[in-house]
């Protein structure tokens, strides 16, 4: 008779309650599930459904106002009841956690190089050497360009995916036998996520790693997971095979978290903007680079790239972490000078002016930037953050500005009484629409949106892109739309330009991108987006991309 395995990890009857000023709220409620070595197990909600603070409890890793009912085991160790110190020892070499926010996991004055070894030497005992060499190692593994010498970057000097990289890297430094993931892929582009995925895959078939992945990301959960937990509001609703999950979903919540999941090539036909309209922005040439670290050559991140952009339109810019993309959005909207090159908005060059002409001409802009939460002003209410544009240029009266901001909460669909709260107080969909009405609340002719829905949840995420088509619809601005997801941009964009390495490798109508894409790079990057359909995407996987591989090193 076979014996039964022992779980890496188990969840059982957990219930975590936070005390707040408001008195206490519980964020998880009888929640209960195993993993097992070699498995992966995806857990999966909305934003608040209790997804992070199920798992987090298997490390230790609750604050201190949290209150933790029921039993946590990591192999046949009781982590409920450890001490700080037990859970020390515990952590790295039996479970470890890849973080969802890198740049505040990574200490800002150590190199990445200098904290990896660290880790390495507190549960190895690796002298430095060793551990700087197994550093490298780890850093090339997971797939950071050119280690040797990035093993001594600063954080601040890599971009969002390459310190999501380190964190990995970190987390597997020890091969844990349960590593928990939370949202590891949310910042990385469609190819680097491939990557990483196949990493963790890898670590589950060579060292028997059990994975608990928690995402919004239903792609990632078809390429990835073996069983699936859907959890709201702190309680587990459904849980089932990842095939059956996708193909028979029994509860109505979990069919509308499938239903709201943005696919490619599922985007309807988009109005077609006037092409003989005068561009609202056009970008001649551009270059920019930055110096070079310790001495070294400038690098140029943005090199000769040109695009155009008409009034009503779309245009989306994709590409690799690292490729230039956000950098050509700061360009465009005045927030970093270029090395070389023209911006012309509505006709006029940009790129020299000083920042008292610049001032006028900013009120043409409207930037939504990837972290609401750090671009809203903790201290200010939402009211008075989106008011804070028309103060600055002094546009309006006190009643007219008052009478603007609340036609704007109400346009992006938050409910009345939202100007008096803060931007805490907010959930993060809230607040990503609340940083769209601050971004048009000076009727812009240009939007910039750098990756405005990458921390959102599927169901936020199709609302917060249907408003904004429709915005777009009412008003007529032309908009850039950053995103390394696909899906994302083919639901709204026109066109598309592709960049590697800072140049435009192609650009074209959405249709011909996305669907006939002619450069190798560009076929490589649609070939990575994963199907959120388990038996689909596993084929797909089994597809080799030697093809892809051997054009791109031509």
């Amino acid at each position: 008779m076979t014996e039964p395995r022992t779980p890496a990890l188990s969840v059982d009857g957990l219930s975590v309650t936070f005390a707040t000023d408001g008195g206490p709220v519980e964020a998880v409620r009888e929640v209960s599930y195993e993993v097992f070595p070699g498995e992966v197990l995806a857990i999966v909600g909305e934003s608040g459904s209790g997804k992070s603070v199920s798992a987090r409890p298997a490390i230790g890793l609750l604050p201190h106002t949290a209150r933790v009912r029921g039993l946590v085991r990591v192999g046949d160790r009781a982590v409920t009841a450890m001490t700080e110190r037990q859970l020390t020892a515990l952590r790295g070499g039996a479970v470890s956690m890849i973080f969802q926010e890198p740049a505040r996991a990574l200490d800002p004055l150590f190199t990445v190089g200098f904290q990896l070894a660290e880790a390495l030497r507190a549960h190895s005992g690796m002298g430095r050497k060793a551990a700087r060499a197994r550093a490298i190692e780890l850093l090339g593994t997971v797939g950071l360009p050119d280690p040797r010498h990035r093993v001594d970057y600063y954080p601040h000097q890599l971009s969002g995916g390459q310190k999501q990289r380190v964190m990995i890297a970190v987390a597997i430094a020890c091969e844990p036998k349960v590593i928990i993931a939370d949202e590891p892929t949310t910042a990385l582009d469609v190819t680097v996520q491939a990557e990483i995925l196949d990493l963790l895959r890898d670590l589950r078939d060579r060292l028997g790693s059990a994975i608990v992945l928690i995402t919004h990301n239903m792609g990632v959960v078809a390429d990835l997971a073996d069983r699936v937990v859907v959890m709201r509001a702190g309680e587990v609703v459904e849980e089932a095979p990842v095939d059956e999950l996708f193909a028979a979903p029994r509860a109505e919540y979990t069919r509308a978290l499938l239903a709201a999941v943005p696919h490619l090539g599922a985007a309807g036909e988009r109005p077609v903007p006037d092409p003989a309209a005068e561009p609202v922005l056009e970008v001649r040439d551009l270059v920019v680079e930055f110096p070079g670290p310790f001495g070294r050559p400038a690098f140029r991140a943005v090199d000769e790239v040109g695009l155009v952009i008409r009034p009503g339109e779309t245009l989306g810019l994709v590409g690799e972490s690292g490729s230039g993309k956000s950098t050509i959005g700061r360009c465009v909207a005045a927030l970093q000078r270029p090395s070389a090159g023209q911006v012309l908005v509505r006709g006029q060059d940009i790129a020299a002016l000083s920042q008292r002409r610049l001032r006028p001409i900013r009120r043409r802009f409207g930037f939504v930037f990837q972290d609401p939460a750090g671009s809203l002003n903790p201290r200010l209410t939402i009211g008075e953050c989106v008011a804070e544009p028309l103060a600055v240029h002094k546009v309006g009266t006190r009643s007219g500005i008052r009478d603007r901001v609340r036609q704007l909460l109400d346009d992006v669909r938050l409910p009345a009484g939202t100007e008096r709260r803060y931007p805490h107080e907010l959930s993060g969909g809230q607040r990503q629409r609340a940083s769209l009405a601050r971004a048009l609340v000076l009727g812009p002719d240009l939007l910039v949106a750098d990756e405005p829905t990458s921390a959102l949840d599927v169901s936020v995420q199709a609302a917060v892109l249907e408003l904004f088509a429709e915005l777009q619809r009412e008003c007529g601005w032309a908009c850039l739309f950053i995103s390394h997801d696909l899906a994302v941009v083919d639901q709204l964009a026109d066109r598309i330009v592709v960049l590697r390495e800072g140049r435009c490798v192609e650009q074209g109508d959405r249709e011909q991108i996305l669907r006939h894409p002619v450069d190798p790079y560009t076929r490589r990057l649609v070939a990575a987006v994963p199907v959120p359909d388990p038996v689909r995407q596993r084929a797909r996987r089994g597809e080799s991309d030697t093809t892809f591989a051997g054009e791109l090193e031509q």
